[in-house]
């Protein structure tokens, strides 16, 4: 049974370097996406390239003579051990401060992490071969323990990782695992390693050890410094969730707050009471019944503020993010800003959930008024939110006379967006109102009011505000269903759906063209 027990060790090392490769593909590919977005075209491209590196890390390995194998396996270890820890913060920083030269260092780090990764099944496959008694045998226990340690390393990530720890400790937290193998092998296997070299590799143990216990201590002191470099006013809160990264920024001069979301800006609040009785106001003072309030999205409860000005009886928020309505609760900022709008649970129920999922589950309750407030659609996770299945979905939640008020996007800066979106509401069977306004912080802005109701035109010729308002008029409103020679002109024609998201396709690749 003695000779098992090398082979038991090799496979637990392998078992662990399966689920650490995975995970650091994940990580790669979140941090790309954090910086870039358009999670699927990120996630796909660095997994592609991790795998030919990986391949062709596999075929150079058998340039590699036989001599000093538990050396070069432990040299491998202690590489992924630094380059893993560092190379999310690497990356950021090089997003930050040589952008012109950012996908160079990010296409890099993805190559030389995975053509070091794809010497780590040969070198142990080979070390193995003199405690196997075949070569089927030797395959069977490495290769399944890589398999089955990468599955291990997804549900990790996705149970235990991504929800609780910040991107940089993710990966030192990671990265520690490769530098456990590389410790276990070298305290196990001391006896094969060549006198000369072991002070050298104890040396370089320890010296690592210190590094990543240093990158991990000082990790958020590192996103703090490169994060700052990409905002123009002083970062006063910033936070990693589940979802998404957070952001506010506060400029002194002006005394503006800025959130945002993934590096893009949700609001400012110099202009935000702008926006927001745009997105709430008609609809609100249009609707025949302002009991029972639908808001979807609107996480900073900034739109709930406005509505409270109507005293419903119940609004029912709906975001996917807990930790941005926590925030909106406990955050000073926050709380000064949307006047503390979602405290009062008694009027105010908060629904932590994918929209399009709450709809599914939504059993017989209806809406008076629903408010979209969701960020534009520049990810596939968002795009399903702006789909003719999700508008249909959503009209099972209306009454005949309910009435829908939605942001839309840049009717400038992303017309065909704009429109597809407007197309689409159409497509499931709303009949629609475009109207649009400009916001300074985001330039001219577009919205749509639909409903079931095939009087909504006519009722908004008699609109009137049912409340005060800090800045919207009734002039206003009529002036904002105004647009200018074929600014309601599409070029394009496409239904925005699920399995045809050319919404979302548009928005990456046209939108903004213009700014």
């Amino acid at each position: 049974m003695k000779f098992k027990v090398p082979t038991l060790l090799l496979s637990l090392s392998i078992f662990f370097t399966g689920a650490t490769g995975l995970v650091n593909e994940y990580i790669l590919s979140t941090v790309s996406t954090y910086v870039l977005g358009n999670s699927i075209e990120q996630f796909s491209i660095t997994i592609a390239i991790m795998l030919l590196f990986m391949g062709i890390g596999g075929f150079y390995q058998k340039y590699f003579n036989d001599n000093n194998l538990i050396e070069k396996f432990i040299t491998i270890e202690i590489l992924l051990a630094i380059f893993g820890s560092f190379a999310p913060i690497i990356i950021y920083a090089a997003f930050a401060y040589v952008p012109n030269h950012f996908h160079l260092v990010l296409y890099f780090l993805i190559a030389f992490i995975g053509f070091l990764v794809g010497f780590e099944i040969p070198f142990v496959t080979r070390i193995n071969e003199k405690y196997s008694d075949s070569l089927k045998t030797n395959l069977a226990f490495i290769v399944s323990a890589d398999y089955i340690g990468a599955f291990l390393g997804a549900l990790i990530w996705v149970k235990l990782l991504l929800p609780y720890f910040h991107i940089f400790k993710i990966g030192f937290l990671i990265s520690s695992v490769n530098f456990f193998v590389a410790l276990l092998t070298f305290w196990y296997f001391r006896d094969l390693v060549a006198q000369k070299l072991k002070a050298l590799y104890a040396f370089m143990i320890v010296l690592v050890f210190i590094l990543l216990a240093y990158g991990y201590l000082h990790s958020q002191e590192y996103d703090t410094l490169i994060e700052q470099k990409l905002y123009a006013d002083k970062i006063v809160y910033s936070d990693n969730t589940k979802y998404q990264h957070i952001t506010i920024t506060h400029n002194d001069i002006l005394d503006e707050y800025r959130l945002y979301l993934n590096g893009n800006l949700q609001f400012s609040s110099l202009d935000e009471k702008r926006y927001h009785e745009f997105l709430v106001h008609p609809a609100m003072s249009l609707a025949s019944k302002r009991n029972n309030i639908l808001v979807l999205g609107g996480g900073d409860g900034l739109a709930v503020r406005e509505i409270k000005k109507y005293n419903p009886h119940k609004i029912t928020l709906v975001d996917l993010d807990p930790k941005m309505t926590l925030l909106s609760q406990t955050l000073p900022i926050l709380k000064e800003l949307n006047k503390n709008s979602l405290s009062n649970v008694a009027t105010v129920d908060i629904i932590n959930i994918d929209a399009m999922q709450y709809l599914h589950l939504l059993q017989d309750q209806k809406f008076d008024v629903v408010i979209i407030d969701l960020p534009d659609p520049n990810s596939i996770e968002l795009n399903k939110l702006y789909t003719k299945e999700f508008y249909t979905s959503l009209q099972k939640a209306l009454y005949a006379e309910s009435i829908i008020a939605i942001q839309s996007s840049s009717s400038y800066f992303a017309k065909e967006v704009y429109l597809g979106i407007g197309r689409t509401l159409k497509a499931s069977g709303l009949e629609t109102v475009a109207y649009h306004h400009n916001i300074p912080s985001f330039g001219e802005w577009g919205f749509y009011l639909a409903s079931k109701d095939k009087t909504l035109v006519h009722k908004l010729q008699n609109f009137s505000l049912k409340v005060q308002t800090n800045y919207l008029t009734h002039e206003l409103l009529r002036a904002s269903l105004s647009f200018g020679k074929d600014e309601l002109h599409a070029q394009k024609n496409f239904i925005n759906t699920m399995m045809n998201p050319q919404l979302y396709h548009e928005y990456i690749n046209n939108a903004w063209l213009r700014y």
